[in-house]
């Protein structure tokens, strides 16, 4: 396994594996890999000829300063994961080199889609993840990207920013990985305690709630009745729970068999951001 921090050795390399023909499967990261992040190299692995990886925690995404300092960093878990699962290339930058100084940021508008959910609680996080992803697009140049859709919203804007700036790369979505216990993986899983780790299942629980009751209730006493019952537990403060379209990610009033839906959550749980959804159509 190759590992670099250099882009000008990255794009040689990367350059000289595609004029023989073969295929960049790549997986952008902010380190701290989990079992999640294993499952998105291992299919990009099988469906490409090279697999490339990045770890980068990107400063620009970040809206709180100390999330952004106790985001884990676990570099050398990490390299040996990569290693273990037979990753070809490892992108390890550091700061200035994704950002020279004097750089101008790009603003990108997304419309609608960031305007909600996290887009309305983290302003600036998701023009922070497209110059990023865009940048790693740039550099590595992939036939195809791996995303998880636990970030859903996160997957939408990607799918946007490649359309946006016609970025010939293939964007595979791969399904949220769980714990035995229903949480969703996560980096940030590392920082619950104990006590909240035994806890966070709720979230996951709420959601198969939603989808359960679909077809018993409309979509406002639903969802009002899922607001009641993270308010009616003290582990957790909501930050929201909605039920969206699949495509803009705007609130839905009423059920539609044709509308792909899903229910999108964020509660804090300590001083742990934690986020999930399901599809409930």
């Amino acid at each position: 396994m190759i590992v670099s921090e250099n882009i000008p050795f990255i794009k040689k390399w990367i350059s000289e594996e595609k004029e023989k023909g073969k295929s960049i499967g790549f997986v952008p990261t902010m380190g701290a890999l989990h079992a999640g992040h294993l499952e998105l190299m291992q299919k990009a692995k099988k469906e490409n000829d090279i697999l490339v990886a990045s770890i980068f925690v990107n400063p620009i995404q970040f809206n709180n300063p100390e999330d952004l300092k106790k985001y884990p960093r676990t570099p050398g878990q990490d390299k040996k994961l990569l290693e273990d699962i037979g990753c070809d290339l490892v992108f390890i930058p550091q700061e200035k080199e994704m950002y020279p100084e004097g750089e101008v940021i790009k603003e990108y508008d997304f419309g609608e889609l960031t305007n909600v959910m996290e887009g309305k609680f983290r302003p600036g996080h998701f023009n922070g993840v497209a110059v990023i992803v865009k940048k790693l697009f740039d550099i590595v140049k992939p036939n195809r990207a791996y995303f998880g859709e636990k970030d859903f919203q996160q997957l939408a804007v990607i799918k946007k920013l490649v359309e946006m700036e016609k970025i010939p790369v293939q964007i595979v979505p791969c399904p949220t990985v769980r714990e035995p216990d229903g949480l969703a993986m996560s980096s940030r899983n590392k920082r619950l305690s104990p006590e909240q780790r035994k806890a966070a299942p709720f979230i996951y629980q709420m959601l198969q709630e939603t989808k359960k009751r679909r077809d018993h209730l409309c979509v406002r006493p639903l969802r009002q009745m899922i607001i009641n019952r993270f308010e009616g537990n003290d582990n957790f403060k909501l930050e929201y729970f909605e039920i969206v379209d699949d495509v803009n990610l705007q609130p839905i009033s009423a059920w539609n068999n044709k509308v792909g839906t899903v229910a999108c959550v964020a509660a804090w749980i300590g001083n742990v951001r934690l986020i999930d959804n399901l599809r409930i159509i």
